[in-house]
């Protein structure tokens, strides 16, 4: 069994830097499907779904090369029209975007129905409403998606997206790349991580522009070819840290930033009463006195993240007064709740809504991370509780943070990963 075990109390100092985001590498490596040379790609984050996705694009011929821990070249040339391992598949909620990158390839796909963070239903109706917009054919069945495109290729269409869906948008805008004509995605979401895909998939020769804006235009080009692109600052990896100073209390610099990404968390933050000061690539976090109560409503970007809400709780879960979160995204994303009662927390929830009675201090406990962002939360919950907490299922968090206990270590924190038998006592982290 792996688990984190964390002596917390201890305020965080010295400085962080923020790896590539991952919700733009798990879109951008399916994507590389579609270009015909080599794509050399820097800031890629070392995190457990890219180490997936390579292994998928390996298994269809993909010749991939590591440069460095952070830098790939990646040669889908030769690339075989073979389905994806469905072990890898279901393993990883991106792997849907194999169905855009897929039938844009090779004009059909039969990909597993993904898998990944569990915290309600996360249906796929807008993207396969996407796909048959510009001509594909669509079955879900048994288990898998299927989408064929007509003989002489996918064409170019009109898409209103019913809802807001940052992956329908993605993979939308993959599927159309190389499409017939110029395919136009209404009501598209807005997130850093889209515009990261367009410029990466324009980079290579595609001509995409909006994104960014709710109207995406993809106009289709016949082919993409290699090139180099630097992937994006990671915004939740940097508000992760962000919140964890907050809570933890302490001073630190957290580098390889794009502060604009950071607004709506460093304004929430400053109205808690921390200290946030924006420099060019860098925000540097402080705070001495005791958190003050506040409001959050998620909302897709620019909005408050929904990824970020589990390690905002803890900030409000120690702060002065009653603070509301509302979860306008997710129907059941407040399960790590109860896990942070368990630690002297007072946290009320009603469907999307929680409630969460500021306390004084939480008590170190055994936690049990129920998906990425609420293990990330359990972490800072750890590092500012009295005693020892110890951090089951700890494989969510390695989905999307690389070298955490590193970092933390650098910045003070008492934290390290251990592997044992499951018959077997956790040795102490002091």
């Amino acid at each position: 069994m792996k688990r984190y075990i964390i002596h917390g109390g201890r305020p965080l100092h010295g400085t962080v830097t923020i790896s590539g985001a991952k919700n733009a590498a798990v879109a951008i490596l399916p994507a590389t499907l579609l270009v015909e040379g080599v794509c050399r790609i820097e800031n890629v984050p070392d995190i457990s779904d890219v180490r997936l996705l390579l292994d998928i694009l390996s298994s269809m011929g993909a010749s991939i090369r590591r440069l460095s821990p952070n830098t790939l070249e990646i040669d889908c040339t030769h690339a075989r029209d073979s389905e994806a391992s469905d072990d890898l598949v279901r393993r990883i909620r991106a792997s849907y975007y194999f169905i855009g990158a897929q039938l844009g390839r090779f004009g059909h796909a039969r990909v597993a129905l993904p898998g990944g963070c569990n915290f309600g239903p996360r249906p796929i109706d807008q993207h396969i409403k996407g796909f048959e917009a510009i001509g594909a054919m669509v079955d879900t069945s048994n288990g898998y998606v299927c989408a064929t495109a007509p003989n002489d290729g996918l064409i170019g269409s009109r898409v209103n997206l019913d809802m807001v869906s940052v992956g329908a948008t993605m993979n939308i805008m993959i599927g159309a790349t190389l499409a017939i004509g110029t395919t136009v995605i209404e009501n598209a979401a807005k997130e850093p991580h889209i515009v990261d895909l367009a410029n990466f998939l324009n980079a290579m020769g595609a001509k995409i522009s909006g994104a960014g804006t709710d109207v995406i235009k993809i106009r289709g080009v016949r082919a993409l070819h290699g090139g180099f692109y630097s992937i994006i600052p990671d915004q939740i990896e940097a508000g992760t840290y962000m919140a964890a100073v907050a809570a933890a209390g302490g001073d630190v610099l957290i580098q390889n930033v794009i502060p604009k990404h950071m607004d709506c968390i460093s304004a929430k933050l400053r109205e808690m009463g921390a200290r946030v000061i924006e420099y060019d690539d860098s925000i540097r976090v402080q705070r001495t006195n005791r958190l003050r109560r506040a409001n959050v409503k998620t909302l897709p970007y620019p909005g408050f993240p929904t990824d970020m809400q589990p390690q905002i709780a803890v900030c409000m879960a120690l702060a002065n007064g009653v603070s509301v979160i509302t979860e306008s995204i997710y129907d059941t994303r407040f399960r790590y709740c109860q896990e942070l009662n368990h630690m002297g927390a007072s946290i009320k929830v009603d469907t999307k809504v929680a409630v969460i009675n500021g306390v004084e201090k939480l008590m170190g406990c055994t936690l049990h991370a129920c998906d990425l962002r609420a293990g990330a939360a359990m972490v800072i919950a750890g590092l500012a509780a009295e005693g020892e907490t110890i951090i089951e299922q700890i494989e969510y968090i390695e989905r999307g943070y690389e070298n955490i206990i590193g970092k933390l270590t650098d910045l003070g924190a008492c934290i390290k990963r251990v592997e044992t038998p499951d018959n077997q006592s956790v040795p102490s982290a002091g």
